[in-house]
């Protein structure tokens, strides 16, 4: 809701609520009045509101309060993990109630504070806010009592809501993907997408499609990014809807901004493939633009997907402007308290974020509206300036090219120009740069900013960690990684078996010696480790064990209930038909398995060989020794021969215990990176690790220690 306030701003926005039926769905609209023909939000993430924390809650009343008063955006969006749900030592995920009496006082004093009206404020459940949560409105369902969301009765798992100009409807259409059954952390990361959920999405995303003739924009929120939300049972997923239904942008949180500052990415329908597991980098494909104009009015299949930064620790804030269809943002943060002016500009758009669609018609020369620079500006003091600067950087540094003095429409500030100087075959020659000044002297100037004309697209390029949380499927890769460890167990186990039994020979150290290879060293080497009493079949009962048998079992809800049990396919909690059981958490599960898998068991079984081929080493070793002719000379003779003795047996037992030294602090290190996990999960699963997980959380040690113990002597 947009008011009167004391900066001469004469934009109003009159709030109507209509309820219009359409297919038996109510629709929600808010009619903007204003001559700009421009609507902006704010959206927020990760709160994690913690009794632990209490300057997450402060800081969100002094600074976010001040901010939105200063925006007065048409709607509020706050993306989930909206509590913290964890310990101290962030071992135990669980619903503590403290913590929503804190979001619900913080959210009033928010909404009294800065004028808005409650109803623009759409707040949404995170994997935190599901922490142990067995039903929706149990007992520990807190968000349904606390939250915004629940006090308005928005009780649909998705809502939809438009914001309607003159010219143009603005679709925001939320969904809660959480956990139907919410799971106790560490194994509550995904987000779980069903069938119906989907079904209600494309319908809500659909009621304009053939009702209205304005423009129309798309824009989704949820908590989950696509990178870490599950398929449905039917393998649909949300990406497909989103394509389908021509979405502009999906908001979404989760990650935070420790894993990079660019969690962004550019969706386009592959022809090739359905599903693409891996996506390399944040442009699905380098897209050319050489479409012909005369096909402009397609709509492209695509959408930007946009993570959201947290709140939790980067105090991270973001504005975003529609302008005529046209989709802009800046991420910004309120570390140091709110921003004296911020600025946003609206057109041109910034050449590392453009779409497909609007790459094409830029080059078609279809934009509406391109005789000015746009650009919104917020500030608590009287702007008295407001300068645009483009820089040119053909020549390997920046220089000016332009520099004018902007006029002020409400919050929008306007300059003509002629955009056809700008045109260029590089995306990135020309740099934009927007400065405004207050009354007080504050001088405040936007970052500089790449556009381009000519229907390209600048480069931006993930980090490693930026691809590894946004570039990867992870619900489709669970099982490809699950299996690869079994693939690489049955190479290191079975396989040398197999050599041996078909080519009848006998791989020892010597035939290594004489035959070096890769394929001759393994199998050597792990014929060898059959050499130990019991420990190859002990290792591949355990190996069979992971596949077949729970792996531990835990209190997987916030209080009482039956303890659950996991598996490599999730957990277990009903118990009422066991011929037919149900897992969920899955994939969740794998932040528990992978690392087992790989950092533990992985490890003991190289460790297992290097053992076994140290001591076959060994004994090679002393046998040629023992081979050698002695001789028998006088006496100074023989007092050489002493020290050479003495000398030599101190080089043998060097030979025989630095490598074994060496295996034994390589085990150690597997063992406490083992006992870290087991520790973890009994805290997180209220786990006695001798009555709810022995075989998970023994075995290993037992394993390495037994291995040692049995190659102690030649």
């Amino acid at each position: 809701m947009m008011g009167m306030n004391n900066k001469n701003i004469i934009m109003i926005i009159i709030m109507m609520m209509k309820v219009l039926v359409c297919g038996g769905r109510k629709k929600e609209i808010i009619e903007i009045k204003g001559e700009n023909d421009v609507v902006w939000i704010v959206q927020v993430s990760d709160l994690h509101f913690s009794v632990h924390h209490p300057d997450r809650a402060l800081d969100f009343q002094k600074f976010v309060t001040k901010t939105l008063s200063i925006i007065n955006p048409s709607l509020v969006l706050l993306t989930g993990d909206l509590t913290d749900g964890k310990s101290e030592d962030h071992l135990t995920m669980k619903q503590k109630e403290e913590e929503w009496v804190e979001y619900q006082k913080t959210m009033e004093y928010v909404i009294t504070r800065s004028g808005l009206d409650r109803s623009l404020f759409y707040d949404l459940r995170g994997n935190h806010d599901n922490f142990g949560v067995p039903t929706l409105g149990g007992a520990f369902d807190f968000f349904s009592n606390y939250s915004i969301t629940g006090q308005l009765r928005r009780t649909q798992s998705v809502n939809s809501l438009t914001l309607q100009t003159s010219s143009q409807n603005i679709l925001f259409v939320s969904f809660d993907s959480t956990m139907s059954i919410g799971l106790r952390g560490p194994t509550n990361l995904f987000g779980h997408p069903t069938d119906q959920l989907l079904t209600e999405l494309n319908s809500h995303l659909s009621q304009w499609d053939s009702t209205s003739a304005k423009r129309l924009t798309k824009i989704v929120f949820g908590h989950f990014p696509l990178s870490f939300s599950a398929p449905t049972n039917s393998k649909k997923d949300l990406k497909q809807i989103f394509l389908k239904q021509s979405v502009t942008a999906y908001l979404c949180g989760h990650l935070h901004s420790r894993f990079g500052k660019h969690l962004k990415r550019h969706h386009e329908v592959d022809y090739v493939t359905d599903r693409n597991l891996i996506q390399l980098n944040i442009h699905q494909k380098v897209s050319s633009s050489n479409k012909k104009c005369q096909n402009d009015g397609k709509k492209v299949k695509e959408f930007w997907e946009l993570e959201m930064g947290d709140w939790r620790k980067s105090r991270a804030i973001r504005i975003m402007a529609i302008d005529k269809g046209r989709v802009s943002f800046i991420d910004t943060d309120l570390k140091t308290g709110p921003k004296e002016i911020l600025i946003l500009p609206t057109y041109p758009l910034d050449s590392r974020y453009l779409s497909t669609e609007m790459l094409n018609k830029y080059k078609c020369q279809s934009m509406e509206d391109t005789s000015n620079i746009r650009a919104l500006v917020f500030s608590s003091a009287v702007i008295t300036s407001v300068t645009v600067k483009i820089y040119d950087s053909s020549r390997g540094d920046l220089y000016m090219v332009l520099e004018a003095s902007m006029s002020k429409n409400d919050n929008l500030y306007t300059v003509p120009w002629n955009s056809k100087a700008f045109v260029d075959p590089s995306p990135s020659r020309y740099w934009l740069e927007i400065e405004a000044v207050d009354i007080n002297g504050v001088t405040v100037s936007t970052e500089l900013m790449p556009f381009s004309l000519n229907g390209l697209r600048a480069n931006l390029s993930w980090t490693w960690k930026e691809f590894f949380v946004m570039g990867c499927q992870w619900a489709e890769l669970y099982y490809p990684i699950f299996w690869s460890f079994y693939f690489l167990a049955f190479i290191i186990l079975i396989l040398p078996k197999v050599i041996i039994s078909v080519w009848k020979k006998q791989y020892t150290y010597k035939y290594f010696k004489a035959n070096k290879g890769v394929i001759s060293g393994l199998t050597w080497v792990f014929a060898e480790v059959d050499n130990i009493p019991f420990l190859w079949k002990l290792m591949l009962a355990y190996l069979l064990y992971l596949v077949v048998c729970p792996w531990i079992s835990g209190q997987v809800f916030t209080e009482g209930g039956d303890r659950g049990y996991m598996t490599y396919k999730g957990w277990v909690v009903n118990f009422d038909d066991v011929k037919k059981l149900e897992f969920i958490g899955f994939p969740d599960i794998m932040v528990i398995v992978i690392p087992h898998l790989y950092f533990v068991v992985l490890p003991a079984i190289i460790i297992f060989g290097a053992v076994a081929a140290e001591r076959a080493v060994y004994q090679d070793h002393i046998c040629s020794l023992s081979g050698k002719k002695r001789d028998d000379g006088g006496l100074n003779d023989g007092e050489f021969k002493s020290k050479d003795h003495i000398s030599g047996r101190i080089v043998n037992k060097l030979r025989k215990w630095a490598p074994r030294g060496i295996l034994i602090i390589f085990s150690l290190a597997v063992c406490l990176k083992h006992f870290k996990n087991c520790w973890a999960l009994m805290k997180a699963y209220e786990m006695n690790p001798f009555v709810h997980s022995p075989f998970y959380s023994f075995s290993i040690p037992l394993l390495l220690a037994y291995v040692f113990f049995k190659t102690k002597r030649l």
